[in-house]
């Protein structure tokens, strides 16, 4: 029997399928995370060159990325909603943004910390921090200018251009250590292979996918808080409301 998967492009429907998911993802990761912290910090061997202060690549890496991904779905979201007109699309785009935000903060916050012990400075204007540092600011304005706007419809279209706009900036931060001369070294892992220790490689991908289902956890709870702010005029959430009570 085929699923008709547009029907969860209502906000009704897919408030429902959120809520039902976010326990689940939310469980998945928290699991994950520990097993991934103690990979990486108890199971994984010593760098040679970086010594213990390496580990923190198990949390740096994941956030830097997930920040990078998080804001172009964000730009695809705020894209559709801004094309077609459709008021999920617009609600995504306004829940990942925080929790992009947070990311973003996450590396630059981490990077700093790794930075002082390997570099003897906890900042520099390397061409990938700097970038990186751009992308937080982007979050932040979409949040503020979306924010600034009384009207909803009005907030989604201005700030769906910021996010589409400020999506040049995605691939400067990932291509930066090629097209400059940057400290940050290039990945370590590639679709041709690795060369981290094994144990280093478990606890970068299960950290990823903890972020990732943490991620989604938090999305989906902040769009089930939008939607119900968004849709309070409607006749189902004012049934929704009424089974509450």
């Amino acid at each position: 029997m085929a699923i008709n998967w547009f029907k969860y492009a209502a906000p009704a429907t897919f408030y429902g399928l959120a809520g039902k998911l976010i326990p689940w993802l939310a469980v998945a990761s928290a699991m994950l995370f520990a097993i991934g912290l103690y990979i990486g910090f108890a199971v994984a061997p010593v760098d040679a060159q970086q010594g213990e202060f390496y580990r923190i690549i198990f949390i740096h890496v994941p956030a830097s990325i997930l920040s990078m991904f998080l804001y172009m779905i964000m730009a695809g979201y705020a894209a559709l909603g801004l094309i077609f007109n459709t008021r999920l699309s617009a609600m995504m785009a306004s829940a990942i943004a925080p929790t992009g935000a947070l990311f973003a903060f996450i590396s630059l916050w981490t990077g700093a910390l790794w930075g002082k012990p390997m570099w003897g400075v906890w900042w520099l204007w390397d061409a990938r921090m700097t970038s990186e540092l751009i992308l937080l600011f982007l979050y932040l304005g979409f949040i503020a200018l979306h924010a600034s706007i009384d009207d909803p419809r009005r907030a989604d279209r201005a700030s769906a251009l910021l996010a589409i706009v400020g999506s040049v900036n995605v691939p400067i931060i990932y291509f930066s250590v090629k097209w400059w001369n940057t400290l940050h070294q290039g990945s370590t892992i590639k679709f041709t292979g690795s060369s981290m220790h094994i144990a280093m490689q478990q606890a970068m991908f299960t950290m990823m996918a903890a972020c990732w289902l943490y991620a989604m956890a938090v999305v989906f709870a902040r769009v089930r808080t939008i939607i119900l702010e968004r849709e309070r005029n409607t006749t189902w959430v004012g049934e929704l409301s009424e089974v509450k009570q």
